[in-house]
C-alpha cells in the first residue's frame, strides 16, 4: 500500500505521518512545496528516519509535479492548503488556485488517467459552518447570518435569532447542519470538499471529508501570524509583548490537540466505515480566547498585559464547537486530550523552540490597510 499526503510536512502531516508508519505502508510519499510563511526561512524536510517516506518538493497545483504522484499511489490523503480566514479574505486568487483550483486538477487527473487510487481523503474545515448552530428559546435550532459591522462597532458582539432578534445561544455543530462560511477560506473549504464528496464516487473512490477544529500542539508553525491563535500568542508572550484580544474576549473555538487529530485521520484512512462520510474533528468542548490568553501568560510565567480591546476582524465568527459523535460511533474516535492536558503538553514544547520573530503587528497591519480590521 501506498500513500501520497500532500501538504505532508506541515503540522498535521507530520504528526499523520508518524501513526500512518505504524499501519501497514510499504510507502509514504510526501509532496510539500515548504512554503517559508509555514515553514520558515530555509527550511529542509523533516526526517523521520524511515526508508518508507520519500519527500518530493512541489506544487501541488502542478500537473507535471503531482500526476505521477497521484498515479502510483493507493491512497490519498490532501492536507495541502492556504490557511488563515483573514488572509483569505484580500488574497482571493491565491486561496482559489491552492484550495480550489489544485482540487480540480487532482480529480481531472484522476477522472481521466488510469489509476489505482481507493480512498481520498481531505482536510476539511470548521469554517464552512461560518457561525454553526445556536438555539433560540422560540425558534430552536438557526443559523444565524454574519454580524454587523454597525452592530460590531458598538461592542454589540452577541449573535442573534434571524427570526426574533433576541441573543441565542451557541449548540454543538452537527455534520448535518448549515453550510454557510462567512470568510473565503471558508469559502474555498467547502467548495474543496464538495469537489472530492461529489466527483470521487463517480470513478470508484471512497472519498472522506474531515472538518478539523482548531488544531493546536507541538509541531505548530511559529512563524505564520496569520493563523494557530495559540502559537501566536505564546510567541508574542516570549517577547514580552501585550496581548490585544479581540471583541470581548467571550468568543470561543474547539481547540483540538494534534495527537488527537492525527488519531483522528489515521483511523479515516484505515476504516472503510469512514467512506464517503464528512466528519467533525474536535473535543466537543469551546474555550474562549480570554481563557486561552489567561492560561498561556499563567504557564509561561508572564507579567504582560492582556488587554481586550473591542476590536474585531471581518469574516471572524463569534461561537463555534463541534458535535463529534459521529466520529466517535463510526471511527472509534475519542480524543485522548482536553485543553489542560494539551496546553500543558504544548507549553513544555514552546519551551524548547527558539523565539521566532514576532510579525503579528505587520500582519494585523496588512489586514487593517485592506479595510478587515477594526
Amino acid at each position: 500500500m501506498k500513500i501520497l499526503i500532500t501538504g505532508g510536512m506541515g503540522f498535521i502531516g507530520k504528526a499523520v505521518i508518524k501513526k500512518v508508519l505504524w499501519e501497514d505502508f510499504d510507502s509514504v510519499v510526501v509532496l510539500d512545496n515548504l512554503l517559508e510563511k509555514i515553514h520558515g526561512p530555509g527550511a529542509a524536510p523533516y526526517d523521520f528516519k524511515d526508508k518508507r517516506v520519500q519527500f518530493v518538493k512541489g506544487d501541488v497545483s502542478s500537473r507535471n509535479e503531482i500526476e505521477p504522484l497521484m498515479l502510483s499511489s493507493d491512497i490519498i490523503l490532501h492536507l495541502a492548503a492556504e490557511t488563515g480566514t483573514g488572509q483569505s479574505m484580500y488574497e482571493i486568487e491565491l486561496y482559489n488556485k491552492v484550495n480550489i483550483s489544485a482540487t480540480a486538477l487532482m480529480l481531472d487527473i484522476l477522472t481521466n488517467k488510469k489509476h489505482k487510487v481507493k480512498k481520498f481523503v481531505v482536510a476539511s474545515s470548521r469554517t464552512l459552518y461560518g457561525e454553526g448552530k445556536y438555539l433560540c428559546n422560540k425558534h430552536g435550532a438557526v443559523y444565524p447570518k454574519p454580524r454587523k459591522d454597525k452592530d460590531m462597532e458598538k461592542k454589540d458582539f452577541e449573535i442573534k435569532c434571524p427570526e426574533c432578534g433576541v441573543i441565542v445561544q451557541v449548540a454543538a455543530t452537527t455534520e448535518d447542519s448549515m453550510i454557510h462560511p462567512t470568510s473565503f477560506y471558508g469559502i474555498t473549504k467547502q467548495v474543496q470538499e464538495e469537489i472530492v464528496m461529489t466527483l470521487c464516487p463517480n470513478i470508484g473512490i471512497a472519498p472522506v471529508a474531515l472538518r478539523y477544529q482548531n488544531v493546536y500542539g507541538p509541531g505548530q508553525s511559529l512563524n505564520n501570524p496569520y493563523t494557530g491563535i495559540l502559537s501566536i500568542f505564546s510567541n508574542r508572550i516570549r517577547h514580552r509583548k501585550s496581548i490585544d484580544v479581540f471583541e470581548d474576549g467571550k468568543e470561543s473555538r474547539d481547540f483540538v490537540f494534534i495527537e488527537d487529530v492525527a488519531d483522528a485521520t489515521v483511523r479515516a484512512i484505515s476504516s472503510d466505515k469512514a467512506n464517503g462520510e464528512a466528519f467533525n474533528i474536535g473535543t466537543g468542548v469551546a474555550v474562549s480566547v480570554l481563557e486561552v490568553a489567561s492560561s498561556l501568560k499563567e504557564l509561561l510565567a508572564s507579567n504582560i498585559n492582556i488587554s481586550i480591546s473591542g476590536k474585531f476582524r471581518l469574516g471572524d465568527i463569534r461561537h463555534n464547537y463541534a458535535d463529534i459523535n459521529k466520529a466517535k460511533k463510526l471511527l472509534g474516535f475519542n480524543p485522548n486530550y482536553g485543553f489542560k492536558k494539551g496546553l500543558g503538553v504544548f507549553i513544555e514544547w514552546i519551551k524548547s523552540q527558539e523565539v521566532c520573530p514576532d510579525k503579528l503587528d505587520e500582519a494585523m497591519d496588512e489586514i487593517k490597510k485592506k479595510g478587515l480590521y477594526k
